[in-house]
């Protein structure tokens, strides 16, 4: 229990935080010492920690490692869990709706709900690609390339088998060199019959360069470190269409992909056209100096799913960490009748790890990292970032045999049987 934690008073004003992400966590913790009556909404029952997400996707990680209990931390913080999720807000009314059709009222309303994966009009990208956004995308994605590979480890000598990576920003970059990892060191021993040369791994950019928004030397050692790992690099290279077992360039060029991942961007969830707020560029919420939803009194909306006017914050953990605090701290100010103040994103800087012993990172101050101490850097932060003990020790002890085991017998984690369908269906098959 939170020592700054305040019971609330009966009549004390109502919060609702909708979206358990970095921001509306950040929200509900800074509110905790306020005397509010705060309630948390989400669909699930757990917050997930999506910067680990390729980890379990590519069996390092299991999935509960980057979930933590929703219920357990309202509690903690003075809070009441609401699973549900957002279809309407009423701000005349000052209520929201929920799927289920139930109504909760509230004199203060955060939105933090995320967003969701961007396809851009590309045709079929919904439908034959796997996103990794969410804890149910990466248990998906793991099922499909571990499927993948069973089935290829039956398979005749002569079938290869592709492996396409869309997008090359952190997450891109990230999976496509864990999934290099995967084919040239746990190969070997989780599945001996498949001859690494046979899986070909590529990530396809349509920017001239890697890691948008990062200094040019580091996103130049990222592009090398991804080819010494045998990653095929597409830059300056656009798609048409994904087909089931195929992708499609702007330039007619056809490519076989056995299996693709959309790491491409995101937008706002298409139920945010419901909402009744104003929404802008990529479906997110536009939002005022103060993080208030314009033309709302009442209203925020932090993190992804925020659109803070024509030079949009980058869309990590921490500007919605910093703007989860901010948001909490206005509506103190409003309760207490002082006005609102302007809010300052204060860098704190980016980090990207290509594989093991490889990252990078870039700091204020013109502070450049990489290689084996950028990696310890990000796999430091990472570790005490994930929300519960628990966690932490799994998440270590589960990476420490990720890295130190691979190649002399450590296999890949799969924290459940396969399902009877097994291997899972492609999504949009017949």
């Amino acid at each position: 229990m939170s020592r700054f934690r305040r019971t609330p008073a009966s009549g004390a004003p109502r919060v609702v935080v909708v979206g358990m992400g970095f921001g509306g966590l950040a929200t509900v913790r800074a509110l905790s010492a306020a005397g509010l009556r705060v309630t948390l909404v989400d669909r699930d029952v757990y917050s997930t920690f999506q910067p680990l997400l390729y980890q379990v996707a590519t069996g390092g990680l299991t999935p509960s490692d980057v979930a933590y209990p929703l219920r357990g931390f309202a509690h903690k913080y003075g809070a009441r869990f609401h699973r549900g999720e957002l279809r309407h807000v009423d701000a005349q009314a000052r209520t929201i709706t929920l799927a289920d059709g139930e109504e909760l009222p509230y004199d203060y309303l955060i939105l933090a709900t995320g967003v969701a994966a961007a396809y851009y009009g590309v045709t079929g990208a919904d439908k034959h690609s796997f996103a990794l956004y969410t804890r149910r995308d990466a248990v998906a994605l793991r099922d499909q390339i571990m499927a993948g590979l069973e089935q290829l480890s039956a398979a005749e000598r002569g079938r290869d088998s592709a492996i396409t990576v869309v997008g090359g920003g952190a997450t891109g970059v990230e999976t496509a060199g864990t999934l290099a990892e995967l084919r040239n060191i746990a190969l070997a021993t989780a599945f001996p019959d498949i001859d690494r040369s046979r899986v070909h791994i590529r990530l396809v950019e349509q920017a001239p360069a890697l890691l948008a928004g990062y200094v040019p030397s580091l996103r130049e050692y990222a592009h090398q470190q991804l080819l010494d790992r045998g990653i095929e690099v597409r830059l300056n290279t656009a798609i048409k269409e994904i087909t089931a077992d195929h992708v499609v360039l702007a330039d007619g060029e056809t490519m076989h992909s056995d299996l693709t991942v959309w790491a491409a961007g995101v937008r706002g969830p298409d139920a945010a056209r419901d909402w009744g707020v104003p929404l802008g560029r990529g479906g997110r919420v536009e939002v005022g100096p103060d993080l208030r939803v314009s033309g709302q009194d009442r209203i925020f909306a932090i993190g992804d799913i925020a659109l803070t006017g024509a030079d949009p914050l980058p869309q990590l953990a921490q500007p919605a960490l910093q703007m989860g605090r901010f948001a909490a701290e206005q509506v103190v100010r409003l309760v207490a009748g002082r006005p609102t103040t302007r809010f300052v994103y204060h860098d704190k800087g980016i980090l990207a790890t290509i594989g093991r012993r490889s990252a990078v990172v870039e700091l204020p101050y013109h502070v450049r990292i990489r290689g084996t101490l950028a990696w310890f850097a990000w796999l430091g932060l990472h570790i005490v970032t994930l929300l519960g003990n628990r966690n932490r020790i799994s998440a270590l002890i589960n990476l420490a045999y990720r890295y130190l085991s691979w190649g002399r017998g450590g296999s890949v984690l799969m924290d459940s049987d396969p399902p009877e369908n097994w291997p899972p269906r492609r999504r949009g098959a017949d």
